[in-house]
């Protein structure tokens, strides 16, 4: 019986993804690929929609999926595509975020300062190259956009690159947020490379035929981000989490003992060392440890801490594993200095009442269980990396000044909310717009 030359993967979203067994397929088994399995896309968004269980494994796999699809397409339309070029832009969509933390973006400059998940997947990269004996210096290029033909970057990072139309669609399906839902097979038909034969000066467009499909594509970016990643409850969970990886790491520097034994080898590694990016991406220990590091052990250490002698890093963790978060307020406007301190007073005073701490240690203990923060999104940059759509006459023009797109105008605008997280017996005296 002849052997099938393909692994087909049942993705809920995208169908059957078939993955040819050549370096691709030799790719998903690496150790740093599986791990991705271990790291929830959503971050602790499954603590608000409980379907949001999916992990960047999934998504990897999609993003590569689309990717495929996407050269199909642009091939069909007369770029030409080589069969180096085709395995090494599914290598970069499959690979592009293999540098996430544990919980995604929720503690991605907690653990080293100044982090960025898109430097880490890069350091990944090269020791995946040096692996695989040089396999992947060309997806090493289109991921640094340093290739000779950039429309295949612009595949793996842009406004409408095979990331973003996956984990719309993907994050829409698993929270069962239907606004979040993407014409994504619309769009990737509506791709081109101008120039077609795709030199040193092309770029992808769209075709004036998906201008609605984009547009569609903008708004549920929009409402997925205030619907459901900059939620309120996530946004809770979110300084919860921060607050008891700050007390730990106060702890660990300190020398407790206690805390430290109760903490999982790898994330006890973070909250020791005092590490900066990017000198600390050039450590091989730092990249070694990172790679064994996932929410198992952050979740692991957050179980044991909350047994921990601390009184603060205990109770927080307990609320954590119990799900008993702050209260979120949003604020018409960020809060003054003596406003801060007025919350702090009162967060102090109701540690002591509640018997959390002695009075001695309430002020040390106020800013864990106080956040004062803002979360900001615009849906379309124009100014940075605006969409081209190019008409039956080979006319291109940015996406907002097409008389179609009458809603990419106000998609563009840059929104910033404040917010207060603070426990719930805790009074908020200021001026807000929901809570």
């Amino acid at each position: 019986m002849k052997q099938s030359r393909f692994k087909i993967f049942s993705d809920p979203v995208h169908g059957f993804i078939s993955v040819p067994k050549n370096l691709l397929l030799e790719l998903i088994e690496t150790p740093e690929v599986q791990r991705l399995r271990r790291i929830r896309q959503l971050g602790l968004g499954h603590l608000v929609f409980p379907g949001a269980e999916h992990t960047r494994f999934n998504h990897a796999l999609g993003a590569m999926a689309l990717m495929q699809e996407a050269l199909a397409n642009l091939s069909e339309k007369g770029t030409p595509i080589s069969e180096e070029e085709h395995l090494a832009a599914c290598a970069a969509a499959l690979l592009h975020d293999i540098g996430h933390g544990p919980f995604s973006h929720t503690l991605e400059h907690q653990l080293i300062e100044g982090f960025r998940h898109e430097a880490m997947s890069r350091r990944l990269l090269l020791r995946l190259n040096e692996r695989f004996g040089g396999a992947l210096e060309l997806t090493i290029k289109i991921f640094d956009d340093a290739y000779e033909r950039p429309f295949f970057h612009q595949l793996v990072s842009s406004q409408l690159d095979m990331d973003r139309l996956d984990y719309l669609r993907r994050d829409s399906f698993y929270t069962g947020v239907v606004e979040g839902k993407v014409g994504v097979q619309r769009i990737i038909k509506t791709l081109r490379v101008h120039p077609t034969e795709g030199g040193p000066d092309s770029r992808i467009v769209i075709e004036s035929k998906g201008i609605y499909a984009v547009e569609n594509f903008l708004i549920a970016r929009r409402l997925m981000y205030w619907q459901v990643y900059l939620h309120k409850t996530v946004l809770a969970a979110d300084a919860l989490l921060r607050a008891i990886i700050r007390r730990a790491r106060t702890l660990l520097q300190r020398g407790d003992e206690d805390a430290a034994v109760r903490c999982s080898p790898a994330l006890r590694f973070f909250l020791e060392h005092p590490l900066r990016a990017p000198e600390a991406l050039e450590r091989d220990d730092v990249i070694e440890t990172f790679c064994q590091l996932d929410d198992v052990d952050v979740l692991f250490s957050l179980k044991q801490w909350s047994q921990a002698r601390d009184p603060v890093l205990a109770d927080l963790s307990r609320r954590f594993i119990h799900r008993r978060f702050f209260r979120t307020t949003f604020l018409a406007a960020p809060p003054s200095e003596a406003q801060l301190a007025a919350w702090h007073e009162r967060v102090a005073r109701w540690l002591v009442q509640e018997g959390i701490v002695p009075a001695a240690l309430a002020d040390e203990a106020a800013p864990y269980y106080l956040t004062a923060d803002a979360s900001e999104h615009t849906a379309y940059e124009t100014d940075a990396d605006p969409i081209p759509v190019i008409d039956r006459d080979d006319q291109i023009r940015e996406l907002s000044r097409t008389t179609e797109a009458t809603a990419i105008d106000a998609l563009a605008r840059y929104v910033v909310k404040p917010y207060l997280c603070l426990p719930k017996e805790v009074s908020v005296e200021a001026p807000a717009l929901s809570s």
